[in-house]
């Protein structure tokens, strides 16, 4: 999959859905007016076929109601996939749970998340529907989650989950959540207007309407009129909107599907689910009253679809089976009550972790080319580092990072500095900031956190952010005051401190107020500052003074557009504050130029051939701060 490609084909999408809605609108306006006319003429008017002043009014108010409609729509989930989850009764998952089921779901999240390189998504359970689907929402990879029912965890096996987990990574990745909303704001601004005629009709009905007069009948009848062509005219274009999502829906599951497979490197993991779908009872119809509403958002269709299918979200379930195993003979699968999780592992560690690095099979001799096309992806090796990692990590630490209480305590231990002298001031910053209890559970981290392998850090960074997101604003506050105390204690930045601080405060603003940065800058030559710094910074950072300009040059390289115009920069003007400001201009550049910049860092870090723990994180670092998911990289030194 490649990440920039995939999120050109989302805003073309994007592009295409609002051509169709406004064509929708048209219509709905059309349809209005045309009714209008016959209104109109029934009060005593004159029959005109076209009148401007009224056309213009129609218009106006139509326009205007499907706006305000939509708007209010998209500021029910502008907070982010957790609005989405909670409105159809999701319920999130305890970092305390001792259910199996429940430990298991978090476990294979945690795993993608890693291996992705995204942002730990929340996780929520829908406790009151016991059919098999699921769904990813969200606003942007910061503030995403996964969903699934009560019957996807208690009726699918681990291999099946995991096939699920990997199709609602796909949409996240592949930038399909934020249309997802889209889709849900413009249908429910065109039903607004027959939701007003409903209301209408509703009220006369009811006698909420009384009008007095020589002219009550003529004016009930007006109103009575007016309600019901709102309706009818509002239903006709919800109807039509209604094509528009499940048309955008249906085409994008097939990808979805097909990622992962790619991704788990199993295709009976994928196609186990689907046939247990078929032979369920339940199969995937959702209880939920918003089922329709929100149907474009589910792993397999969440509610019956009328007039022919032709509202149906998803494709048959025969057809996606098929589309993975063309040998499929038509049978599903009857699922057992209960899946036995406690016969399943909860992760499937191979091979021992290695020694030297945090993806000890991603990478043998790392290349530029492995570190570019492994963003936005998933792969089997990437998974399966992940698995690894999390399972060579102490219990203890991964506990705290899925704790809002232990998460910040977790993240001052990860910069402690190995010099005791500055190790004892940053505890005392602690306990005067967070007080004596934090102080101590610091100090029991200590032991474990003394273990930790280089590349350990980021992926406990990655898990401990959806905890870090529940704390309430001033302990958010003080959180991060705090860290950056820790960062300052010793009167310097080091480039992993930059690196953590960076990623962290990039992920949190995006996670509080997600909106995806508008583009800005789509020439080279807007940017050449900045884009010199980074490449100046990485290639002083990763190489010894003897090789860093031919690191530069080679990075430059890549950027044949602005031949001629880089320069490498003298090392006191490399200072991470200055880069910290370029990468903040640099997020607001269009894709290819961060693909271009991405590459070139790329081949910066790796002009020796090695990428060592402190190359990896600056490096992936900067691709955080341009909203760019970089997966850990294997390191060779």
């Amino acid at each position: 999959m490649d990440f920039f490609e995939a999120q050109a084909r989302a805003k073309k999408r994007t592009s295409q859905l609002v051509a169709l809605s406004v064509l929708a609108v048209v219509g709905t306006v059309f349809a209005g007016y045309g009714a209008a006319l016959i209104i109109t003429a029934q009060a005593g008017g004159r029959f005109v076929l076209w009148q401007p002043g009224l056309f213009a009014a129609v218009a106006l108010g139509t326009g205007l109601v499907v706006a305000l409609g939509s708007l209010f729509k998209w500021s029910q989930f502008r907070t982010g996939g957790s609005a989405v989850a909670e409105s159809v009764g999701g319920r999130r998952v305890d970092a305390h749970t001792t259910d199996l089921n429940e430990r298991r779901l978090l476990n294979v999240v945690e795993e993608m998340a890693i291996a992705s390189g995204l942002t730990m998504p929340g996780v929520y359970i829908l406790d009151d529907e016991p059919a098999i689907n699921a769904f990813a929402a969200g606003l942007t990879t910061s503030d995403a989650v996964v969903a699934v029912t009560r019957g996807t965890l208690e009726k699918l096996s681990r291999d099946e989950l995991q096939g699920v987990i990997g199709h609602e990574f796909s949409h996240i990745l592949n930038g399909d959540m934020r249309l997802n909303v889209k889709l849900t704001a413009m249908v429910f601004g065109i039903l607004v207007i027959g939701l007003a005629g409903r209301m209408i009709l509703q009220s006369i009905g009811r006698g909420r309407i009384r009008i007095g007069g020589k002219k009550k009948g003529g004016e009930v009848a007006g109103t009575l009129a007016v309600g019901l062509a709102l309706m009818l005219i509002g239903y006709v274009g919800y109807f039509f909107g209604r094509l528009i999502q499940a048309a955008v829906s249906r085409q994008r599951e097939f990808l979805a599907d097909a990622s992962s497979v790619q991704f788990t490197r199993n295709p009976e993991g994928m196609t186990g689910a689907l046939k247990k779908i078929g032979g369920y009872a339940l199969g995937s119809s959702l209880q939920s009253t918003k089922s329709t509403e929100l149907g474009h958002f589910f792993f397999a269709q969440g509610f019956r679809s009328l007039f022919g299918g032709a509202w149906a979200t998803h494709p048959p379930l025969d057809e996606r089976i098929r589309a993975i195993d063309p040998r499929f003979d038509g049978a599903f699968i009857e699922p057992p009550e209960v899946v036995d999780v406690a016969r399943e592992p909860w992760s499937r560690p191979g091979r021992p972790r290695d020694a030297a690095g945090f993806a000890p099979g991603a990478l043998s001799r790392p290349t530029p080319d492995f570190a570019v096309q492994a963003i936005g992806s998933l792969t089997p090796a990437a998974v399966e580092n992940a698995q690894e990692l999390i399972a060579g990590l102490s219990p203890a630490l991964l506990e705290a990072a899925r704790q809002t209480q232990s998460a910040p305590i977790l993240l001052y231990g990860l910069l402690l500095d190995s010099n005791p002298a500055v190790r004892a001031q940053q505890q005392a910053l602690v306990a005067q900031h967070a007080g004596p209890d934090a102080a101590a559970q610091l100090a029991a981290f200590t032991p474990a956190l003394g273990e930790l392998k280089p590349g350990d850090k980021m992926p406990l960074l990655q898990l401990a952010l959806p905890a870090l997101r529940q704390l309430p604003a001033a302990a958010l506050e003080a959180f991060v005051t705090t860290l950056d105390e820790l960062v300052h204690a010793d009167g310097s930045v080091t480039v992993f401190e930059f690196a953590l601080q960076k990623m962290l405060l990039r992920h949190l603003a995006l996670g509080g107020q997600p909106t995806v940065q508008v583009i800005q800058i789509y020439s080279f030559n807007a940017v050449i500052a900045e884009i010199n710094l980074v490449l100046s910074v990485l290639a002083r950072t990763a190489h010894s003074p003897e090789v860093t300009a031919q690191a530069f040059a080679v990075g430059a390289a890549q950027l044949r557009l602005l031949d001629g115009h880089l320069a490498l920069l003298p090392p006191d003007q490399c200072g991470l504050i200055r880069l910290d400001a370029a990468l903040d201009r640099l997020a607001t550049a269009s894709g290819p130029i961060k693909l271009r910049l991405l590459t070139a860092a790329a081949y910066v870090v790796s002009a020796d051939g090695t990428i060592a723990a402190t190359e990896a994180e600056l490096l992936r670092a900067i691709a955080a701060a341009l909203d760019v998911p970089m997966p850990p990289l294997g390191q060779t030194a």
